[in-house]
């Protein structure tokens, strides 16, 4: 299958959506499939088309930004040209140019899935304003226009304003995970490397933004260093320059300088160096505060890694370790509830601790591809038969 994959931002811009798509995109790929990701030039110091890992990725020139969004005028022109060569088309949303996709790839006579990634609550200022329901009406047009959508649980879509309205069409599929098992010499380095000895260490991995609920995080081990106080926070994950989160950042700088060495920041990790984070921890964090979050990829990558996880009492966020038991949910945004739930973890935490084996037969890019290439097939069959 020839299969055109669409959505705003693309690596090596981090997040939870572009690492899915990144892995869904390679996997397809190792399976025999061709794959090209139509995305922006985010970066106007990346190439316009490339092959990466196997991937054909184009990129369409950016002239402005709307919030955390780009305006690509010439996208629907790419896009039209491109579905010609495919044999579907599947979006990513949330994306200012889902509906015109849509609409596009049915003018085509293209099947389109699309996945929903997240609901999308902007922070409060005048342009977000205008953004916000530009993004929410471009979402419901492209969900009309499409054959199927895709959700990452069915806890998720059931509570989500968007996704409840389309269970007609919706499909689960769990997401792609995938991490590697770290060596003893990895692991070494990587202790050695950020003087990982004697107390408890937290981590978290994430970008450095509102939604994810960081001061949470920066709060509760205030309170757990009362009891604790050798505890300490590694967060992983961009931190710097996040776009659109410049003023959280500045807000939550004097905490960290108050903590020291306490809080620490690794900067962006892959490879066998993020396996070795989510190895050298004793718990892992997700305080995420609101419905832009809607799985947290992370945990499960650090449960492959023997780690369990403290999570918010989000819908979607809460599945993994509800179905596996490799933790505690926490209420949202509560400090002093989320301490305790981490203290929980660390004073028991063989408790928590499942097989690998066990957390892959749940979740596994390869498990997820072969559910895409399913409904993939479905599709087209469908179409055959119209």
């Amino acid at each position: 299958m020839r299969i055109l994959h669409a959505l705003t931002y693309y690596r090596p811009h981090i997040s939870g959506l572009t690492i899915y798509v990144e892995r869904l995109a390679r996997g397809l790929v190792r399976a025999g499939h061709e794959v090209t990701v139509l995305t922006s030039q985010f970066d106007r110091a990346l190439p316009l088309e490339e092959i990466v890992e196997g991937v054909r990725v184009i990129r369409v020139p950016v002239i402005a930004r709307l919030s955390k969004g780009v305006i690509m005028p010439t996208v629907g022109q790419a896009a039209s040209r491109l579905m010609a060569d495919h044999d579907l088309v599947h979006l990513h949303l949330p994306q200012f140019d889902g509906a015109g996709l849509a609409l596009r790839a049915k003018l085509a006579r293209r099947p389109v899935t699309l996945t929903y990634h997240c609901d999308i609550e902007l922070p409060r200022g005048v342009l977000n304003a205008v953004a916000q329901p530009v993004i929410h009406l471009a979402n419901h047009i492209a969900a009309r226009w499409t054959d199927t959508l895709v959700a990452y649980t069915d806890d998720y879509a059931r509570h989500s304003p968007f996704l409840s309205r389309y269970l007609a069409k919706l499909k689960v599929i769990p997401p792609p995970v995938e991490i590697g098992e770290p060596t003893a010499a990895d692991l070494a380095a990587f202790r050695q490397k950020f003087n990982l000895s004697g107390g408890p260490v937290i981590g978290m991995a994430a970008r450095l933004a509102t939604e994810k609920g960081v001061e949470v995080l920066v709060n509760a081990l205030e309170i757990a260093r009362r009891t604790r106080p050798d505890a300490r926070v590694l967060f992983a994950g961009p931190y710097q320059n996040v776009l659109g989160e410049a003023e959280y950042a500045r807000r939550l700088q004097p905490h960290f300088d108050a903590l020291g060495p306490a809080w620490t920041f690794t900067g962006s990790l892959r490879g066998s160096e993020l396996a070795a984070f989510f190895a050298s921890l004793d718990v892992h964090v997700l305080p995420s505060l609101n419905s832009t979050e809607s799985f947290g990829l992370v945990q499960v990558e650090a449960m492959l890694c023997g780690t369990p996880c403290v999570c918010s009492d989000l819908p979607g966020v809460r599945v993994s370790v509800q179905e596996t038991g490799m933790g505690e949910v926490a209420p949202i945004g509560d400090a002093a509830a989320l301490a305790a739930a981490i203290e929980r973890v660390i004073a028991n935490r063989t408790r928590y601790v499942r097989p690998r084996s066990e957390i892959s037969a749940r979740y596994s890019t390869e498990r997820s591809v072969v559910a895409y290439t399913g409904l993939y097939e479905d599709l087209l069959a469908r179409h055959a038969r119209k």
